[in-house]
């Protein structure tokens, strides 16, 4: 499977530092209308996902000879999530985002969601740590707030390998610490979503 990914290399104090700009920046979307409401579950999935990815990355059995913290990161840069999901008037690298389309904020979302999503699925799980916490919380969140989706998240057997090599384990936690990022982004983007839904006038 050909995935194009965008390789960024950051150490831990520089990953914080620009945390709070870079994550708001890059992608692309396909125009889509939903009547998607984010609710109070689409925030609690969206932190339980960004917490399983974090669980992940401390699992040494995923990583065996790596030491992940001190890898580069792999970020998806075929969607436009970051600046997609930017709030109106936030500024970041000079720009100033003037309006919000929760739309394509949402379709960008969904489309890193199901990237990865593909991604996980086809590498190597042989102690099965990814399959009942990224995996099903990927799919969790999707079955939640995403009723509109029409890509495949289906139930996938896990790939039949017992062992992975060096580099399927590098790739991993490079791509894993990616989406860790990415999800921030996403958690920070449905928390906005939620709280301008729960400011619109109730309709009497």
């Amino acid at each position: 499977m050909k995935m194009s990914l965008l390789k960024l290399c950051f150490t831990p104090a520089l990953l914080l530092l620009g945390l709070s700009c870079s994550l708001w920046q890059i992608s692309q979307a396909l125009p889509m209308k939903t009547t998607a409401r984010v609710t109070d579950s689409c925030v609690l999935h969206a932190h339980t996902l960004l917490q399983n990815i974090s669980g992940a990355l401390t699992q040494n059995k995923l990583f065996s000879g790596i030491d992940c913290s001190k890898q580069s990161v792999e970020l998806n840069s075929e969607t436009n999530t970051t600046f997609d999901c930017t709030p109106t008037g936030l500024t970041c690298s000079g720009d100033t985002k003037s309006t919000f389309d929760q739309d394509s904020c949402l379709d960008s979302i969904v489309k890193d969601l199901h990237f990865y999503y593909q991604f996980l699925t086809s590498h190597p799980d042989p102690d099965s740590l990814l399959g009942p916490t990224v995996l099903l919380s990927i799919r969790e969140l999707v079955k939640k707030c995403f009723t509109w989706s029409t890509a495949d998240f289906a139930l996938t057997q896990a790939v039949e390998d017992h062992s992975t090599t060096f580099d399927q384990r590098l790739r991993l936690c490079k791509v894993l610490r990616g989406f860790q990022i990415r999800t921030i982004t996403i958690n920070r983007a449905i928390g906005y979503m939620h709280a301008e839904e729960n400011q619109k006038p109730v309709l009497q």
